[in-house]
């Protein structure tokens, strides 16, 4: 095979977790691959286990979009014949964090890499992935069709992802460009948001201290998926001629989809309280408003 008829790849947020397993993953099915990241130390020990140039480390900021154009640039000159088979859109940040206390900047930035990001590179790219009828695959998230108490920016991240996808899809179709929303349940990855509950929140008590704690390691104690096994299973997704939109990987993603769809919200909520600890957090706090009323 020669070198302009190795079928590529692009994957953002490649250096750790999901994006670099699902680099192996592509390597493994035949794929030369632009692995991108802030860091591409790690990406370029990746790319010496394998011949040359099947992994090509390229070092980016999603967030910022002047580094985009100069990646599609760089592709115009690097591309055989001007074609993108996959680009995997998986660059992400996490913030498990009450709604009120997420700062104006982490907000920005967060939707910057999550949401702004992904859909710079999509239609910055897209010209490629339409020449060799490609596929364009989202890093979605159970957070965005479920909830996940303490998650609520980073659950509008990957909700409002999952909307781009959706309607993305309808538009690639008559361009036979596919489009993939991979809402992914637990892996087990780096991403969790171990940042400390700020002193001056209307949850900084002991309850809601120990509530936020608690949510912050869920994914590690609900026997996460191996980011090996869930590269796997997406890539075969990818590789199929199936046209699903939506698929649900990661441990119980499946299952709380399901729960989403049919319970009622009212049992929905109530489980969540009991399952994260909020009925001691609500307790708490109606007793120490009755103390403030009696004094």
């Amino acid at each position: 095979m020669s070198t302009s008829d190795i079928k590529t790849a692009l994957v953002t947020g490649a250096s750790s977790g999901i994006g670099y397993a699902v680099v192996r993953e592509l390597v493994k099915n035949g794929f030369r691959v632009y692995a991108c990241a802030r860091r591409v130390d790690l990406l370029e020990q990746l790319s010496k286990e394998y011949e040359p140039h099947r992994v090509i480390p390229y070092p980016l900021d999603i967030s910022n979009f002047e580094e985009i154009v100069l990646l599609k640039e760089y592709l115009s000159t690097h591309l055989p014949r001007q074609r993108l088979d996959i680009l995997y859109n998986n660059a992400g940040q996490s913030c498990t964090m009450p709604a009120v206390d997420v700062t104006n900047e982490r907000l920005n930035q967060l939707f910057q890499v999550n949401v702004i990001g992904h859909m710079n590179i999509t239609s910055q790219l897209c010209k490629f992935l339409i020449n060799s009828k490609g596929t364009i695959v989202f890093t979605g998230s159970l957070s965005g069709v479920s909830v996940f108490p303490f998650g609520a920016v980073y659950a509008a991240s990957k909700a409002a992802i999952h909307q781009y996808a959706r309607v993305l899809h309808a538009e690639m179709k008559m361009f036979d460009v596919r489009v993939i929303n991979a809402i992914t349940g637990g892996v087990s990855t780096d991403i969790a948001d171990t940042k400390p509950l700020p002193e001056n929140s209307p949850f900084y008590f002991p309850e809601g201290i120990e509530a936020l704690e608690n949510r912050k390691f869920m994914a590690a104690r609900n026997f996460p998926m191996s980011a090996e096994t869930y590269a796997e299973k997406v890539v075969k997704d990818i590789v199929s001629p199936k046209d699903p939109v939506d698929i649900y990987r990661g441990s119980l993603a499946t299952l709380i989809s399901w729960i989403m769809m049919f319970a009622p919200y009212w049992l929905v909520e109530w489980v969540v309280f009991k399952k994260f600890k909020l009925d001691k957090v609500e307790k708490a706090l109606r007793k120490r408003s009755e103390t403030t009323k009696e004094k």
